[in-house]
């Protein structure tokens, strides 16, 4: 699969989940005022990846948030178990604290297999953060500080977000995709 490809996926999953059914109710701000970074990594090894994450944690401390508010930093090959990824991101949380970062840029994680501990792996609850591929969310924290100020229930997102998967139950959820010929 090509870079382009890959983007046009992540796109679609945003696009479907994330905004359709309002999983996180600050993304479609940024993403309908083009404000999302979208990098796809080919990095062979995780020393590699490691490299493309410092590069967009500088790129984006960097940028105009009017014009990089976020990035979606998408590895397709690598951390296709879900176990090694969740351990990869002390790697990723560490890289932060190295650049200096902390308080500034956080990273939310993104999984085709992603798992809450306790739950089991098809647990409904688990697709709030099951995106294409393998995929580290770097956000600013003034943005986010920003998002929940105007949204002042924001501690009740991640169980209006269980709410509507289980609503929307395995079927809904392969619906969002069928519907879409993916």
């Amino acid at each position: 699969m090509d870079d382009e490809a890959i983007v046009a996926a992540t796109r679609q999953w945003i696009e479907k989940a994330v905004i359709g059914l309002n999983l996180c109710p600050f993304a479609k701000a940024v993403y309908v005022k083009n404000q999302v970074r979208y990098v796809v990594s080919r990095a062979p090894h995780l020393d590699g990846l490691l490299e493309d994450l410092d590069r967009e944690l500088d790129f984006l401390a960097a940028a105009d948030p009017e014009a990089v508010d976020t990035t979606l930093l998408i590895h397709p090959a690598l951390l296709a178990d879900f176990l090694d990824f969740n351990d990869f991101m002390q790697l990723a949380e560490a890289a932060v604290g190295e650049h200096g970062l902390e308080g500034v840029i956080q990273i939310a994680s993104f999984h085709p297999a992603f798992q809450f501990e306790g739950t089991d792996p098809d647990d409904i609850s688990n697709y709030t953060n099951r995106a294409p591929f393998p995929t580290l969310h770097l956000l600013r924290e003034a943005s986010i500080e920003r998002a929940v100020a105007a949204f002042p229930e924001a501690g009740t997102i991640y169980e209006r977000n269980i709410e509507t998967l289980e609503k929307l139950g395995h079927a809904g959820w392969a619906a969002l995709w069928t519907a879409s010929g993916r």
